[in-house]
């Protein structure tokens, strides 16, 4: 049983100082109690509370900042004393001030305040603390005092939850109010610590407690059905086990029926509102480990498509992981300052934090490109050089008409290839390796007649954009070396950035079809052209394709030359053609003829010639 020191002691002992209370946010300050003690000496606290107080991690400051600590850690309520002199007018007002207030807090800070904070103010509407949170340096309790006001009060803890956010502090009174306290001993505690006051530093009481407590805070009434508890513990205890067991944490049983108890829940216990948060404490008191387990598992099989993205997603982290990557995971909460480094990326889109944790977490991200940089420098700087990263994640914006979020799959290289060993030399990663690992990609997924376009920004030095249709699928080339200098990166590194929901709608639309592998032998023949510089090997495919579609299978380019010995603004190109006819083995004349007509178009159209 827990035994409160007595208060029946206190008095008023002259009426002869007055300090009156207004409450303007009465949702804010439900309950706001204070007294005036004058003759106080301000002095060192005896030897038995500064042990107290040392022994729990504080630090004794007077005995009267020590006795408000003392009976906060006592009782839970928090206490704050103001020099009674400071207050203007003999007054206080608890109300919210314009915001942008400056107000000075106890730690020498200067801070603003907002529109929200709950202040208390004197007669002039001079700020002197934030309420349940921290004290102001001008109205705090010094050596010189000798007469105080002493205030007990029972806020809001969202808003005080709020403020304390706000303002980045984390004191033992926004702690509790935070969290909420019992708002029946507001009164109680202020005559507690009035009586050690008066015991330890000497004074008088020269006032009436004030009490403002306009609506009286109500206790929860709540009705337990036995049913509903033995559905969620999963086990029927027994009715008496349970009512021990309300009892005990202080939960009145009001009336017992044959279908559940109803149930008193005091003030304080504000976790505890609804049915289900008493069964909650029931089975926390009763012992999750005495809850039986059941021989009988139920499960039920959801029907899911093959394309679901967790299983397209795991198809392709285990290809990549076998080329040798490693897959990261960053947060998504990044720095603000990362969305000038591209044209691309608008500060009005930034989904922002309102309490951000520091100005390096203070938005969504809008690129998986900038976070995966902050990987490759961090394993940089650790003599980690050679890497191969991957990461699934998402980016979020924030556009006029509504709030977006984009899934998609980013890849790193830099470095070398491989290890140096004895048998092989090392080998730094390029663009072509980039495009191999992103080429298998689609290759693994089935999508093909990719069509590609160069790409040109402020991100990418180079690169190329590969989309099916209208929908654009990945971008991917080197990186800025301006780009990658902001994160101390002076080696390559190459990057490819796969919008993920467009490859989901690409993977939907995709159909598989089945054919016999010919019996016949496959033919190769090589052209060795000389053409423009400015003719890509892509026009080289598709007008092969266009010129012959039955028997050409594949068109494959293995040499390029370039040099003194060519003419200025040509090149040569080694292209090789792969026939078959599934139906008969083709025969020389067959061969010349489709090769004669290939050689004509690249002729005409190309300017190409046979070298």
């Amino acid at each position: 049983e827990l035994i409160t020191p007595s208060v029946s002691d206190f008095q008023v002992d002259e009426r002869r100082l007055r300090v009156d209370v207004e409450v303007d946010k009465k949702e804010s300050a439900p309950r706001y109690c204070g007294i005036s003690i004058v003759d106080v000496e301000v002095k060192d606290s005896p030897e038995w509370i500064q042990n107290r107080l040392k022994s729990i991690g504080l630090t004794p400051k007077n005995n009267i900042v020590d006795i408000t600590n003392y009976v906060l850690h006592e009782l839970g309520q928090p206490l704050h004393a103001f020099d009674a002199e400071k207050i203007e007018g003999n007054k206080v007002v608890v109300k919210t001030l314009e915001s942008g207030t400056k107000f000075t807090t106890l730690d020498g800070i200067e801070r603003e305040l907002h529109s929200e904070d709950i202040m208390i103010c004197d007669a002039a509407l001079n700020p002197l603390c934030i309420a349940g949170v921290f004290g102001g340096i001008n109205s705090g309790v010094t050596e010189k005092t000798t007469s105080i006001f002493l205030e007990s009060a029972y806020f809001n803890p969202v808003s005080i939850r709020k403020s304390a956010k706000r303002h980045a502090l984390n004191t033992d009174a926004s702690f509790r109010f935070e969290r909420g306290i019992d708002p029946n001993i507001t009164k109680y505690a202020l005559k507690r610590a009035a009586l050690l006051i008066i015991e330890i530093a000497g004074g008088k009481i020269t006032s009436d407690l004030i009490d403002e407590y306009p609506k009286k805070i109500e206790d929860a009434q709540v009705f337990l059905t036995f049913e509903k508890a033995n559905k969620l513990i999963g086990e029927e205890l027994p009715k008496e086990t349970i009512k021990s067991i309300l009892s005990a944490l202080e939960i009145k049983v009001n009336n017992v029926t044959e279908s559940g108890l109803g149930l008193t829940i005091p003030a304080y216990r504000n976790d505890v509102q609804r049915e289900v948060d008493v069964i909650e404490e029931i089975l926390r008191v009763y012992g999750y480990n005495n809850i039986e387990n059941t021989n009988k598992l139920n499960a039920s099989i959801s029907n899911t498509s093959k394309f679901e993205s967790y299983k397209i997603e795991n198809i392709i982290a285990n290809q990549l992981v076998g080329q040798g990557f490693y897959e990261i995971l960053n947060n998504s909460l990044t720095s603000d300052k990362y969305t000038a480094f591209s044209e691309l990326l608008e500060q009005a889109n930034e989904v922002k934090i309102l309490n951000p944790l520091s100005t390096d977490l203070s938005v969504m991200r809008q690129s998986l490109i900038f976070s995966g940089l902050e990987s490759i420098a961090f394993n940089i700087n650790r003599q980690q050089s050679d890497l191969k990263l991957f990461e699934f994640g998402k980016t979020y914006h924030n556009f006029e008409a509504n709030k977006e979020e984009f899934n998609h799959l980013s890849i790193f290289v830099t470095g070398n290839k491989t290890e140096k060993r004895w048998n092989s030399q090392e080998t730094a990663v390029d663009y072509f390796y980039l495009k191999g690992l992103v080429t298998a990609v689609f290759e693994r997924l089935g999508i093909k007649k990719l069509k590609s376009s160069p790409l040109s920004n402020d991100v990418f030095s180079e690169g190329q954009q590969l989309s099916v249709g209208k929908h654009p699928l990945v971008e991917f080339g080197s990186l800025k070396t301006s780009t990658l200098k902001h994160f101390g990166i002076s080696q390559s590194v190459f990057c490819a950035d796969f919008n993920w929901d467009n490859l989901l709608k690409v993977i939907n639309q995709q159909t598989i079809k089945f054919k016999d592998i010919s019996k016949y032998p496959e033919v190769k023949r090589d052209f060795s052209l000389l053409i423009n510089e400015d003719v890509s090997f892509e026009s080289i495919f598709k007008l092969a394709k266009q010129t012959e579609n039955n028997f050409l299978k594949d068109v494959n380019l293995f040499d390029v030359y370039t040099g003194d010995k060519l003419a200025k603004g040509k090149k040569s190109y080694a292209v090789s053609f792969t026939l078959q006819d599934k139906n008969k083995t083709l025969t020389d004349v067959q061969i010349d003829k489709i090769m004669s007509k290939i050689q004509k178009r690249f002729e005409s159209e190309l300017s190409a010639e046979l070298r």
